[in-house]
């Protein structure tokens, strides 16, 4: 149940997130090996004049993606490759014929199943009722 948090800069038209939405839902379950169906993704913008790197005004296109994750279900390469697919893609979507910023950021930040959840439960609440309901010997997703 990835969350992933999404600000953009300039302001974007609806179908370019649903893109979006699309095109990071994917690249979290092919990457990360995340679910599709408990994945969301939410999208803010903001006005060119809200958004400063190195104390001046972007004057291109920059993003900024957060996605938060269970700590210890994904490898360091598996980060990596989410980290540098999920750029090119924010480039390919955002700037196709160039301006964006290389002061755009793709971050995951990994926390302990037992302080986040989904539908209520925590990750790690949810874990403990996947194990007991699968039968013996089977593999318990994360």
């Amino acid at each position: 149940m990835p969350t992933l948090l999404l600000k953009v800069t300039p302001l974007q038209n609806p179908e370019r997130y649903q893109a979006l939405a699309a095109a990071l839902t994917r690249l979290t379950a092919d990457i990360l090996h995340k679910r599709p169906e408990v994945t969301a993704v939410v999208i803010d913008d903001l006005p060119r004049a809200r958004w400063c790197v190195g104390g001046r005004t972007v004057q291109g296109t920059a993003a900024l993606l957060e996605i938060g994750i269970t700590a210890g279900t994904n490898t360091q390469e598996e980060k990596a490759h989410f980290i540098a697919a999920a750029y090119d893609e924010l480039q390919r979507q955002l700037a196709p014929d160039g301006g964006f910023e290389v002061a755009s950021y793709v971050t995951v930040q990994e926390r302990p199943a037992t302080d986040w959840g989904y539908g209520g439960q925590t990750q790690w609440a949810r874990q403990l009722a996947r194990a007991v309901a699968a039968p013996a010997g089977s593999a318990v997703p994360p």
